[in-house]
């Protein structure tokens, strides 16, 4: 069994400027399990822990899910937490866009199609920078944050690959390898 996702990455200078606000972030937010720069992503679908001999209908129902899809902008903007500031469990950096909202239903409906049950909480596309190891309430350092981070942009990225990873936990902290990259090829009209 390997534990898997699919999942976008965003450019790199995009991920450093997050990288540096979530540095700058740290020392007025305790308890909180921060996520890597080299592990950033977006999660498009999670899919727990699979048999390795069902890989390969993983990759079939996706690439031919993905063949319709062009490469596409997603803006990072904005710093928050779920489910809300009352209850902070995770703070994260906004996604916006249209395309990785169809994306995400596209990759959705391929895999329910092949076995996976589909999400039930509706789409919010971010990143995660970090989730509380236990429920916390929020200081008044928490709330002022967030509040001045609300729209700091960090950039655009060019989205041109989806990727499915695994996720191998260890000690320190989960390691992400590529099983899979889908290059999204299509040339707009």
């Amino acid at each position: 069994m390997i534990r898997a996702f699919v999942g976008v990455r965003l450019d790199s200078e995009v991920e450093k400027r997050i990288a540096a606000a979530e540095a700058a972030l740290r020392p007025s937010i305790p308890g909180v399990r921060w996520v890597a720069e080299a592990n950033y992503h977006f999660t498009l679908k999670f899919l727990g822990a699979v048999s390795e001999n069902r890989i390969p209908a993983i990759v079939n129902a996706l690439t031919e899910t993905l063949a319709p899809f062009a490469p596409f902008v997603v803006s990072a903007r904005g710093v928050g937490v779920f489910p809300d500031i009352r209850k902070p469990r995770v703070i994260w950096v906004g996604l916006d866009s249209t395309e990785l909202a169809v994306l995400a239903r596209a990759v959705e409906s391929a895999l329910e199609r092949i076995g996976f049950a589909r999400e039930h909480r509706s789409f919010q596309a971010h990143l995660t920078l970090g989730r509380w190891r236990d429920p916390i309430k929020p200081g008044e350092e928490l709330r002022r944050e967030i509040e001045r981070r609300k729209g700091e942009a960090f950039g655009d990225s060019l989205v041109k690959k989806v990727i499915l990873f695994q996720s191998t936990l260890k000690p320190g902290g989960a390691v992400y390898s590529e099983l899979e990259i889908f290059h999204l090829e299509k040339r707009r009209m």
